[in-house]
């Protein structure tokens, strides 16, 4: 065989392997359905609409399965907080998940007045 000087793994061969095995692993369900419902309530019972309590609670899932903790202790983390709080810890997880051209930001006031808005009479 000659030598092309092309690498022996192309790109083309790459996309083939994941696409052959792309049915190999479906239907395999990873979480039980006590977990999923036990998600899903909790963001339902915070306030959530149904749609974003069900998208939510599947990225909770997976960062669980992630962390390799159980979901039920990470939701016992969640408990006692507002829902202002609870917005901020799902954004920050949902953006170390994305990729960072598309990141959910957040607005915080600032607490620290400038001085000229302090001798600024009206």
């Amino acid at each position: 065989m000659a030598d092309t000087g092309l690498p022996a793994n192309t790109p083309q061969d790459d996309t083939l392997v994941y696409f052959n095995n792309f049915y190999n692993n479906a239907g395999t369900v990873s979480y039980t359905q006590n977990e999923v419902d036990a998600v899903v309530g909790y963001f339902l019972k915070r306030g959530f609409d149904k749609v974003a309590a069900i998208n939510t609670g599947g990225v909770i899932l997976e960062q669980a399965k992630r962390d390799s903790i159980p979901v039920f202790k990470l939701l016992d983390t969640l408990e006692g907080i507002n829902e202002v709080q609870l917005s901020n810890v799902i954004a920050q997880i949902i953006n170390a998940n994305r990729r960072k051209t598309s990141s959910i930001g957040y607005r915080q006031q600032s607490e620290n007045q400038l001085f000229d808005q302090r001798n600024i009479i009206v």
